[in-house]
């Protein structure tokens, strides 16, 4: 990356650019090679006492001091995935809020407080898309009351790495000593490559009800009676469709093991996606442990994303924290690429339950 004028290094930045993405160039040392350059890109969040901090488009946080600083200047935002459609990150993190709705919500200007009995992050956490309309300072207070009334820790879930998200806040809630406890990323393709994927879809069975055998596959839900709120956030959103891949498969070999939820034979796979105006949201994809690499995870989301381009849906999204390794490989293999990350980050002095 070129920082030079008339070949010298500059510095072209300073406190005043905080909020806005950079590019740095600094100087470390290690007991190997001795001192070399490094270059760091990401939203400048903070300059204070002789530290800058910049915030990747992974969300991990840089701290670099001025004495390090060899040259800088802003550089334009992320640019937009080459691949899939185009997004933006709160048209993103919208449409996947519709998708796993919350059981109550409440509105603190900008913020959407959401809880649902503690039934996942996603829906027991504050979704920041605006000014709450007070100081930050002020809204996190008003946050951990709103949950801890419900018996809950304070989640806020924060985007980075693209456009518009909110490292800025991320930024914010670390200084007020809130703690970034998952990553996840929000992957995008177009559906159509989706539904032409060479997938054996005849034993995917389609459903807009949610029953038990899926349930009985389901992972938050497969060691006993799933709560209500579980069923609730399932069968929420604008159109919702279960995928099943039946366990009654002939080969004996592969019977071999299938689980039992209750009066309920776990399936072989299952997935679940939500319809919304152009986009289509797959979630819960989940194959037997000892049926996978089968090509059933596949059958199940071409069988949703068929069903979805039936409805009108051109685009697919997907949420997968970063850890899943094995989800990961599936979806790029699929055609998903990485269009933002968020991160849930917990309130301070508050016990896991």
């Amino acid at each position: 990356m070129d920082f030079t004028t008339g070949g010298r290094l500059e510095i072209r930045i300073d406190p005043s650019d905080v909020g806005k993405r950079v590019s740095v160039r600094l100087t470390v040392t290690d007991g190997e090679s001795g001192a070399r350059f490094t270059d760091v890109v990401g939203v400048l969040t903070s300059w204070t006492g002789g530290v800058l901090c910049v915030t990747r488009r992974t969300g991990a946080e840089v701290r670099i001091p001025e004495s390090s600083l060899v040259a800088g200047k802003v550089v334009p935002a992320a640019p937009a995935r080459r691949r899939g459609p185009a997004a933006t990150a709160a048209e993103l993190d919208r449409a996947a809020a519709r998708a796993w709705p919350p059981v109550v919500s409440e509105r603190l200007g900008g913020w959407e407080l959401r809880a649902a009995g503690g039934f996942t992050r996603r829906a027991n956490s504050v979704l920041p898309l605006g000014d709450p309309g007070m100081p930050v300072r002020d809204a996190l207070r008003r946050v951990a009351a709103w949950y801890a009334e419900r018996g809950l820790p304070a989640y806020i879930q924060v985007s980075t790495g693209a456009e518009g998200t909110q490292e800025l806040l991320a930024a914010e809630l670390a200084e007020h000593g809130w703690t970034q406890e998952v990553s996840a990323e929000i992957r995008i393709a177009a559906l159509a490559p989706l539904a032409d994927l060479d997938a054996d879809v005849s034993r995917v069975v389609l459903s807009r009800d949610l029953d038990d055998a899926w349930l009985a596959r389901y992972q938050r839900s497969a060691s006993g009676e799933p709560a209500p709120e579980v069923v609730r956030v399932l069968s929420g959103g604008p159109s919702v469709w279960f995928a099943t891949v039946p366990a009654t498969i002939a080969n004996t070999e592969e019977t071999e093991g299938t689980e039992e939820h209750g009066a309920a034979v776990a399936p072989a796979a299952i997935g679940r996606c939500v319809v919304d105006g152009r986009w289509a949201g797959f979630t819960a994809v989940e194959t037997d442990p000892l049926l996978r690499r089968r090509g059933l995870a596949t059958a199940a989301m071409t069988a949703l994303a068929r069903k979805a381009l039936q409805e009108g849906a051109s685009a697919a999204y997907l949420q997968v924290e970063t850890d899943n390794d094995g989800a990961r490989a599936l979806y790029e293999g699929m055609g998903f690429t990485t269009h933002h990350s968020y991160h849930h980050w917990r309130a301070p002095h508050e016990n896991h339950r």
